[in-house]
C-alpha cells in the first residue's frame, strides 16, 4: 500500500493519503468502516469524558492484576 503524509509546519503527521484503489480494498475488508465519521451517541460521550477526567485521579484506576483477581473469583 502507497500511503503519504502530510505534516505541518512542525513536522507532525496530521494526514494521511492512501490511493483509491487501495481505499476500496479497504472497504471490501472493514464495510463498517464508511461509518466511523458518524457522530456519537450521547451515552458515550458521556462515557468518554468521565473515562477522561478520570486520568486526573490515577488512584481510581486498577492494575491489570488486580483485573485478574476479580476475574478468579468470578470463575
Amino acid at each position: 500500500m502507497n500511503v503519504q503524509y502530510i505534516s505541518d509546519n512542525l513536522g507532525n503527521k496530521t494526514a494521511v493519503v492512501v490511493a483509491i484503489e487501495d481505499w476500496e480494498s479497504i472497504k471490501k475488508s472493514y464495510p463498517s468502516i464508511e461509518n466511523v465519521n458518524e457522530e456519537l451517541p450521547e451515552w458515550q460521550k458521556d462515557i468518554l469524558d468521565a473515562r477522561l477526567s478520570d486520568l486526573n485521579n490515577p488512584e481510581k484506576f486498577k492494575s491489570i492484576e488486580y483485573l485478574f483477581d476479580v476475574l478468579d473469583e468470578e470463575i
